[in-house]
């Protein structure tokens, strides 16, 4: 197994500088000795089986159970260096491997066939994780998605409030008390935020038993409790119309066999001259299979659909698309706050749980924002209506949307802007 994994650290790897030291006490170089080291010890024949059949799932899996270590650098370091060490070639052009991505794709509907009863426990598996975890890394609001960077060295808080005034530009909520509806409402950060800046009612629906009662607990302390009401139901259990609707982050998790469901439901919901903002990663090459690591591990039953995927169930649902965003390298810089912050703090995650987690999550982390930054994955923003008329002609209300919502963020004691922002702009 040794020379299967020796063969292709060597054509991955051309340059850089890399060190492998094999169970056999061996070490071999790899790259032109270029950039900062790192050095990655395999210790036990187990896991160097597992990498030579398999890199996609045992790199992260044999690094948690500790058979994998990095004794010089870290895990980002090492990824950086298989990424970037040969652009013209990855890991999975090699032909089995090219089979496993083959056979796993064909299969992906086995997992990915979310019922009511599964798409909970999936979603429990890691929402409900303690929310001290959360405290660890993310903003002040709780946003677990991909922050909206305008500037460069602009601070993850600053970047996550600008994601949420991005997508409330893009809703055209042009006045008080229309109703939204948020599918996968999280910590409630997103509908809080459209309430108080824009005087929306907003209804927000989760399966996490922990993001709902903090959602309803923020939304007491807030005096918001009355615009803003938080359900522990499926989205295929929502009554509607709504004026709007917007989803965060969760059609990751809806399933791809649920795609014309959900869109189906969507368009049911959402008002004749409703708007409806998608905001999901997505994949910029063909379909393919979800990492294998990230399917066991972190969010089982979820799927990263190409945009294809998502406009196929579009067209059948009774929806049109509006536009069309692709947020480039934002998750990427979303994810290095999220890793620099929870390894900051990896002793107090320790704490929470245990080694075995903690090396997990450093690999997530690491591996995902390897995956923003130099593979395949970006986000797309999807708005979508029944009318084309729904929003203006130009994307420039976007941008006059944004500049009104940061001038009243900056005063909290200002009427909600919805009265006195954009008028609505004629129709052609």
């Amino acid at each position: 197994m040794k020379f299967i994994v020796q063969a292709l650290v060597s054509r991955l790897v051309e340059t850089g500088n890399l060190k492998i030291t094999y169970p056999d006490g061996t070490c071999q170089a790899f790259g032109d000795g270029t950039g900062s080291p790192v050095h990655l010890r395999i210790n036990t024949k187990r896991a160097l089986r597992g990498l030579a059949l398999d890199p996609a799932y045992f790199l992260g899996h044999h690094y948690g159970t500790g058979d994998i270590d990095i004794v010089e650098g870290d895990m980002y370091g090492f990824l950086k260096a298989v990424f970037t060490g040969n652009p013209d070639f990855k890991y999975y052009d090699t032909g089995w491997n090219r089979l496993l991505d083959r056979l796993r794709y064909l299969f992906r509907w086995v997992r990915e066939k979310n019922s009511v009863v599964r798409a909970r426990r999936n979603v429990q598996h890691h929402y409900d994780l303690t929310g001290a975890l959360y405290d660890l890394f993310l903003d002040q609001d709780r946003q677990y998605s991909c922050a909206y960077f305008e500037r460069p060295n602009q601070s993850l808080d600053d970047a996550q409030l600008a994601k949420k005034r991005h997508i409330a530009a893009k809703l055209n909520i042009h006045r008080p008390g229309q109703s939204v509806l948020d599918i996968g409402s999280g910590w409630g950060g997103m509908a809080l935020y459209l309430a108080r800046q824009l005087g929306a009612k907003v209804t927000g629906v989760t399966l996490s038993d922990e993001q709902h009662a903090l959602s309803v607990r923020r939304a007491n302390e807030v005096g918001l409790s009355e615009a803003v009401t938080f359900l522990l139901q499926d989205y295929r259990n929502t009554e509607g119309p709504f004026d709007r609707i917007v989803s965060v982050g969760m059609f990751e998790h809806v399933g791809r066999p649920n795609y014309l469901t959900f869109f189906k439901k969507s368009a049911s919901l959402l008002k004749r001259d409703g708007v409806m903002l998608l905001h999901t990663i997505g994949r910029t090459d063909r379909p393919s299979a979800n990492n294998p690591f990230i399917e066991k591990y972190i969010f089982p039953g979820g799927y990263i659909p190409a945009l294809s995927e998502v406009m196929q169930a579009v067209e059948k649902s009774g929806l049109a698309v509006t536009d069309v965003e692709i947020l480039r390298l934002h998750y990427a810089e979303t994810l290095r706050h999220w890793r620099e912050r929870f390894m900051a703090r990896r002793e107090e995650a320790k704490a929470l749980y245990d080694e075995k987690f903690c090396r997990i999550w450093e690999f997530y982390l690491a591996a995902s924002e390897s995956a923003f930054r130099w593979q395949n994955l970006v986000v797309f923003q999807i708005q979508l209506s029944h009318d084309q008329q729904s929003v203006p002609l130009t994307r420039d209300y976007i941008g006059r949307g944004e500049d009104c919502l940061l001038s009243h963020e900056g005063n909290p004691k200002a009427e909600p802007r919805g009265a006195r922002r954009y008028p609505r702009e004629a129709s052609l």
